[in-house]
């Protein structure tokens, strides 16, 4: 282990953070090489097939090329399922565990319920999971998004009705009497661009990350619209939000003629989810 721990620090060194290269350097281990848990835990010297060395060799260079280990591996763990991802969509943070997790407990069943902007499928099938007798929609704009978010319904065995979307579109297709309403839309301003990783910026779609400085709430006031002939009364909505706009997105929902508004904060106390109800 230690070889493989020390090409890989070596490889990597100029590149991510002592705390990253441990982390990366375990999942590559565990996931890509499948070294089992208790050689590493024991440190055990591994010799390394030809097969194996070469997706070292691979992993290693792919991250060098600042591409995210999730899309290297092909999966990523939410809520403790396995998540397949790609390029095709965003990957889930545990901010969006947060958001999935504050509608389970404030809801016994579910009911009728929207995801808007399902990209990886993580929101609208971890909620099916865990309420089999709901009806969980889900939109997003991509074709090629939806069937990695149909894959991941199919292999966890949630019935989840997916549908391409463009909330923005002309005659939006509506699932009526909506229960719950729960989106982790494009927050990010362009602006914000400067501050972020090379392996978000290079490799992650753009358009589920970003909106115009001119307009950063453009989704949020969307989604306002829409609740408003969906949702029945008492309908819920649960979004995932841009610290920096937690006020504002708030004052807008009751503008729209939601109430009982809150802002909530994220495990580092963070604005990160605005909850709003119909009616």
């Amino acid at each position: 282990m230690k070889q493989i721990r020390t090409y890989i620090r070596r490889s990597l060194q100029e590149i991510y953070s002592p705390g990253e290269i441990s982390a990366l350097t375990r999942i590559i281990c565990r996931d890509l090489l499948r070294i089992d848990e208790m050689s590493l835990y024991l440190d055990k010297d591994i010799n390394l097939s030809d097969t194996m060395q070469r997706i070292l060799d691979d992993t290693v260079s792919r991250l060098r090329r600042n591409e995210p280990i999730q899309y290297i591996c092909g999966s990523t763990e939410f809520l403790g399922r396995s998540f397949r991802v790609t390029p095709a969509v965003l990957i889930p943070r545990p901010e969006t565990e947060e958001l999935v997790e504050r509608v389970l407990k404030e809801n016994p069943s579910g009911g009728r319920l929207l995801d808007i902007g399902t990209g990886s499928g993580c929101i609208a099938v971890s909620l099916a999971v865990r309420w089999p007798q709901a009806e969980v929609y889900a939109w997003g704009v991509s074709a090629e998004a939806l069937r990695v978010a149909a894959d991941n319904a199919a292999r966890l065995g949630a019935k989840v009705f997916f549908s391409v979307q463009d909330v923005f579109g002309p005659s939006v297709a509506s699932p009526a009497s909506l229960d719950i309403i729960v989106s982790n839309p494009p927050y990010i301003a362009e602006s914000e661009k400067s501050a972020m990783e090379p392996n978000v910026l290079e490799w992650e779609p753009s358009q589920a990350l970003f909106v115009p400085d001119t307009d950063p709430l453009r989704f949020y006031r969307r989604i306002a619209e829409v609740g408003q002939s969906m949702l029945v009364a008492g309908g819920k909505v649960y979004l995932e939000i841009n610290r920096a706009y937690g006020t504002e997105t708030a004052s807008l929902f009751e503008s729209f003629g939601y109430h009982s508004i809150r802002i909530l904060p994220d495990l580092s106390g963070n604005d990160r989810i605005v909850t709003a109800i119909w009616k």
